[in-house]
C-alpha cells in the first residue's frame, strides 16, 4: 500500500486524500490511464457518469488485481438525473457499468438551481446511501447556500463538497463553511488546467525544493488539507503526481501560493450553470 494519508469522513469512512481522476479521459485511454494509477498506488479513484468512462474504470478496478476493500471508487450523479426516481435509476446503472459491488462515495455533480429541486435529489441520495451501496454520498459544486438549504431541510449531512479549487480560486469561503459543518472539502481542476503552472511564485519554490510546480501545487493541496485527484494519461505524470510524501512546504511557501488566489475559474460558476445533457 501507499503512502497516502487518509482523511476521515463525517461518517466515519476513510477516504485517501491523493486520488486519480479521469475527467476528459476518453473511455479508450480510460482502462490503461486507471491501471497504471493502481499499478502506481492509488488506491482513489474519481469518475463520474457524465465522463462517459465508468466501464473502463470498472473494468480496470476488476484487472487490477487489488482488493476491492482496499480502493475508494467515487461516481456522481448526471445532470439529468435529479428528479428523485430518475437519481436512484442513475446510480443502479452506475453500479451496473463499474460492476465493482458498491461505491465508496456517490456525488450529485452540480447544484443545478434553475433545472430542479435539489434538495428532493439529495432524498434519494440519502436513501442510495441507507441502503449500504454507497458507503458515503455527497455534492460536488455547491456554494454555501446550497448547502445551507440541504442542512436545513434532510437529515443526512454531505460527506464531501467536490469544488474547484487551485491557487488561482483558492475557495476559502466555501472551504469554511465546509470544514464549519464537517463536509471534507475535495479539488478539481488543482492545477488550474496548467494555468498555475508557470507561475514565477510556484516555479521558484519548486526550483528551490528540486520538485516541478505539478508536484508543489499538489502538495500546498494537501497540507491545507484538500483532497485532491491530479489526471494524466501519461504514465511518467501518473508517477509524478503520485510523488508527494517526501517533502514539505514551509508555512511562507503556503501563504505565498494561497495569496496567488484571483478568483479565477476554469469551470463553470455553479450559480449559473444549468446544463443538462439532451
Amino acid at each position: 500500500m501507499s503512502a497516502v494519508p487518509s482523511i476521515t469522513l463525517n461518517n466515519g469512512v476513510e477516504i485517501p486524500q491523493l486520488g486519480f481522476g479521469v475527467f476528459q479521459i476518453p473511455p479508450e485511454k480510460t482502462r490503461d490511464a486507471t491501471l497504471a494509477a493502481l499499478e502506481t498506488g492509488y488506491r482513489h479513484i474519481d469518475t463520474a457518469e457524465m465522463y462517459g468512462n465508468e466501464k473502463e474504470v470498472g473494468q480496470a478496478v476488476r484487472e487490477s488485481g487489488v482488493d476491492r476493500s482496499e480502493l475508494f471508487v467515487t461516481s456522481k450523479l448526471n445532470n439529468g438525473f435529479h428528479a428523485h426516481d430518475d437519481a436512484l435509476a442513475a446510480f443502479e446503472q452506475s453500479l451496473e457499468d463499474l460492476d465493482i459491488g458498491y461505491l465508496d462515495l456517490f456525488l450529485i455533480h452540480w447544484p443545478l438551481p434553475a433545472v430542479g429541486d435539489f434538495v428532493e435529489t439529495w432524498k434519494a441520495m440519502e436513501e442510495i446511501y441507507r441502503s449500504g451501496r454507497a458507503k458515503a454520498v455527497g455534492v460536488s459544486n455547491f456554494q454555501p447556500h446550497h448547502l445551507r438549504r440541504l442542512l436545513e431541510n434532510t437529515d443526512v449531512v454531505p460527506a464531501v463538497n467536490q469544488i474547484e479549487v487551485h491557487p488561482y480560486l483558492t475557495q476559502e469561503t466555501v472551504r469554511a463553511f465546509d470544514a464549519e459543518h464537517g463536509i471534507a472539502t475535495e479539488a478539481w481542476s488543482p492545477i488550474a488546467q496548467g494555468k498555475v503552472l508557470g507561475d514565477p511564485v510556484i516555479v521558484s519554490i519548486a526550483e528551490r525544493l528540486g520538485k516541478t510546480p505539478a508536484q508543489v501545487t499538489l502538495r500546498w493541496h494537501l497540507q491545507r488539507g484538500d483532497i485532491v485527484f491530479p489526471k494524466s494519461v501519461t504514465r511518467s505524470r501518473v508517477e509524478e503526481n503520485f510523488d508527494l510524501f517526501g517533502f514539505e512546504l514551509s508555512e511562507g511557501d503556503l501563504a505565498e501560493i494561497s495569496a496567488l488566489n484571483r478568483d479565477e475559474r476554469t469551470g463553470p460558476d455553479p450559480d449559473t450553470f444549468n446544463m443538462v445533457p439532451e
